[in-house]
C-alpha cells in the first residue's frame, strides 16, 4: 500500500516526450526563428541596395555589395542547419509542420519593422498556426531507435518504401517530360508537384544523413558505410531538382499563391512518406493519429489565412492608390475643363 501510494503519475508534458524529440523540437523553433527574421533583414537589404543602385527585381545584383542582406543570408543558412539537425532528432511528423511557424514569425516582424499592415484575419491564421502546432507537438510520436545507418537504408529497402519512391521517380518525370513543356507557363501545380514530390524524397535522405552524422559525432562512424554516401548523393540530387523547379515555379506565378500550395503539397507528402519508411503511426494509438491530423489541418487553416489577408491587404493598398490617383487626374481634368469653358465661350462669341 505504502509503495502505491508513493507512485505518482507523470504531471509534466515533458515526460511524454523523449529528450530526442525535446532536442528536435527545440531545433525545429529555432529554425523557424532564424528564416522567418532572414526573410526580414535580405528584405532591408535589399531595399537598402535599390536605393543606391539596381533593383534586383529587373536584374540588379547591388544588393551582393550589402552587408545587411548578407547578414539575412546567414541567418537563413544557420535556419536551415538547426531544421537539418533537427530531423536527426525528431520524427518528420513532428519537424516538417513546424515550419509554418516560420511564417508568423516573418508575418509578425514584418509588422514591427517594415511596418506591413497585418490583417486582423492574418492574426487569426497565426493563432491558428500556434494551437496546430502545439497539437502536433504533444501527440507526436516517439523518434524510433535507430543505431546504425544500416538499419535506416533497410527501412528505404522494404517493398511499401520502394513502391512509394516508384511512384514518386514516375509521377516526376512524367511532369518534367510530359506536363511541364505544355502546361508549365499556365498550371501552378505542374511545377509544385514536381517540388513536393522530389521534397518528401529529399526530406527521408536528409533524415537518414542526419541520423548517421549524429551517431558520427556520438562515436559510431558511420562514413565508412556505403549507404551513408548514397544518401548523400539522393540529398543533391533531389534539392537540386527541388530548387530549380520553385525557382521557376515562383518565377512564373504570384509567391503568395505558391508558398500555401507548396507548403501543404509537401508537407503533406513528407508525413505520407515518413509513415511509409519509419511507420511512425504504428507506436501511436488512433486518437494520438486523428489528434496529429487535426493539427495538421489547424496549421494548413492558418497558413491560407495568412497568405489570403496578405492578398486582401495588398488589394486594399493598391485599390486606395488607384483610387487616389484617379481622383487626382479627374480632379486636373475638370479644372482644365473648367479653364477651357470660358475660351470655348470667347471663341463662340467670336
Amino acid at each position: 500500500m505504502a509503495s502505491a501510494a508513493t507512485q505518482t503519475p507523470p504531471t509534466s508534458w515533458r515526460e511524454g516526450m523523449s529528450s530526442d524529440n525535446i532536442k528536435g523540437l527545440v531545433l525545429a523553433l529555432s529554425s523557424s526563428f532564424f528564416i522567418g527574421a532572414s526573410f526580414i533583414v535580405k528584405k532591408k537589404g535589399l531595399k537598402k541596395a535599390a536605393a543606391s543602385g539596381i533593383r534586383a527585381g529587373v536584374g540588379g545584383y547591388s544588393y551582393l555589395y550589402e552587408p545587411l542582406w548578407w547578414v539575412g543570408m546567414i541567418t537563413m543558412i544557420v535556419g536551415e542547419i538547426a531544421n537539418f539537425a533537427a530531423y536527426a532528432f525528431a520524427p518528420a511528423i513532428l519537424v516538417t509542420p513546424l515550419g509554418a511557424l516560420s511564417i508568423i514569425i516573418s508575418a509578425a516582424l514584418a509588422h514591427v519593422i517594415l511596418r506591413e499592415k497585418l490583417h486582423i484575419f492574418g492574426i487569426l491564421g497565426c493563432v491558428l498556426c500556434v494551437v496546430g502546432s502545439v497539437t502536433i507537438v504533444l501527440h507526436a510520436p516517439q523518434e524510433r531507435e535507430i543505431e546504425s545507418v544500416s538499419e535506416v537504408w533497410d527501412l528505404a529497402m522494404e517493398p511499401a518504401f520502394l513502391l512509394y519512391a516508384a511512384l514518386v521517380i514516375t509521377a516526376a518525370f512524367i511532369l518534367i517530360f510530359y506536363f511541364i513543356p505544355q502546361y508549365g507557363q499556365t498550371h501552378i501545380m505542374v511545377y509544385i508537384g514536381v517540388c513536393s514530390l522530389v521534397g518528401s524524397l529529399s526530406v527521408m535522405s536528409v533524415k537518414a544523413l542526419g541520423i548517421a552524422l549524429k551517431l558520427t559525432f556520438s562515436g559510431m562512424n558511420q562514413l565508412i558505410y556505403p549507404q551513408t554516401w548514397a544518401f548523400t548523393l539522393v540529398v543533391i540530387t533531389c534539392i537540386l531538382t527541388q530548387m530549380n523547379y520553385l525557382n521557376k515555379a515562383l518565377d512564373t506565378f504570384n509567391t503568395a499563391v505558391v508558398s500555401p500550395i507548396y507548403y501543404v503539397m509537401f508537407t503533406s507528402l513528407t508525413i505520407l512518406a515518413s509513415v511509409i519508411m519509419f511507420k511512425d503511426w504504428d507506436r501511436q494509438s488512433p486518437t494520438q493519429v486523428v489528434t496529429e491530423m487535426c493539427g495538421f489541418v489547424t496549421i494548413l487553416s492558418g497558413t491560407f489565412l495568412l497568405h489570403k489577408t496578405k492578398d486582401m491587404a495588398d488589394g486594399l493598398s493598391t485599390s486606395l492608390s488607384r483610387r487616389h490617383s484617379n481622383s487626382k487626374h479627374s480632379e486636373e481634368g475638370g479644372q482644365n475643363d473648367i479653364e477651357d469653358i470660358p475660351l470655348r465661350r470667347q471663341e463662340s462669341f467670336r
